[in-house]
Parts: structure tokens; sequence; C-alpha cells
């Protein structure tokens, strides 16, 4: 399956966790594709710090619940403080999509239900799979980050896969 992964910290060393996201990932799957890295204010609670977010592509053979568990299991190794919602975290993993499925679960809803209101996530996740259409409201990834003003994009990739190396 394809997995859509987003991930932002904005506490301690910003992208030293989201390198080592990216590594306990290759440990549940092939990642295929990782975006820049994009410097973006936070929403929702705005008295933070500004977060460093970038999108990644995991094929895998993990269903939707245990691959949550996974993402979970990599925010708690990295200290992940759950205790204010959408406050400032060491590490943020969040499932955007697999493949094309729609699942309303007391745990998990996909696509993620707030997708198509991040900027955040819509420019990064358009450089990995701009194609990706949303099951749902049925448009693409990159017509849906076009309704936003990018961020600042600050990095190259966080990861190259090995095949795509001369």
């Amino acid at each position: 399956m394809r997995a859509l992964v987003a991930l932002g910290s904005n506490l301690g060393d910003r992208l030293g966790y989201l390198r080592g996201a990216v590594e306990a990932l290759a440990h549940h799957g092939r990642v295929v594709a990782t975006s820049s890295v994009w410097d973006t204010a936070p929403m929702y609670v705005v008295d933070q710090p500004s977060f460093l977010n970038a999108c990644l592509v995991l094929e895998t053979d993990l269903d939707a619940l245990p691959l949550l568990d996974v993402l979970q299991s990599i925010e708690r190794s990295a200290g992940r403080d759950r205790s204010i919602r959408f406050g400032p975290r060491t590490l943020d993993l969040d499932l955007l999509a697999l493949d094309d499925q729609v699942v309303e679960h007391p745990r998990l809803t996909l696509p993620h239900p707030r997708l198509h209101e991040r900027p955040f996530v819509l420019h990064p996740l358009a450089e990995v799979d701009p194609d990706w259409r949303h099951p749902t409201l049925g448009r693409t990834v990159a017509s849906l980050a076009g309704d936003w003003p990018a961020p600042e994009r600050l990095s190259d990739p966080l990861f190259v896969p090995e095949e795509s190396c001369a």
C-alpha cells in the first residue's frame, strides 16, 4: 500500500526529529519519496515556535490502524507530549492517506480530515505526489495546494531513495 505521511516538529532538534522519523519509517516499508523541509507558522495554537514540516510516501504492507500505531510509537520515542491539542511537539506524524481508502474509525479518519485546510501539509505533499486525488473531494493535491500561499521552503528533500542516486 502507498501511505502519505506528514511530519512536523517545533521543539528541540527539529530537523533531527524529522530525519529520525524518516529512518524509523524505513523499517516499516520503503520510503519512496520525501519532500523538502518547509518552515511554517503554527496554526490553531499560534503562541508557540514555528514548525519544520515535510511529507513522505511510504510503500508498506501495514494496514491503516497498525500503521497509525507505528507512527504514534515513533512520536513517543521522540518524546511527544500530547497534553495540549495542536500545541508544541518534538515530533508529529500524521497519516494523511493510505491508497484511496476512506476510513471512519474512532482512532483514525482517512483521508486526514483537515488535510485540505493545511498549507503546511499540502505544499510538501504536492512535491512528492502532486497527482494524488483526494477520494472524497475529487481534487488533486496540486490543485488543493494552489488554494493557499506557499510557506518558506528551507532545504532539499530529507532523503533520496537509493535507486534514484546516480
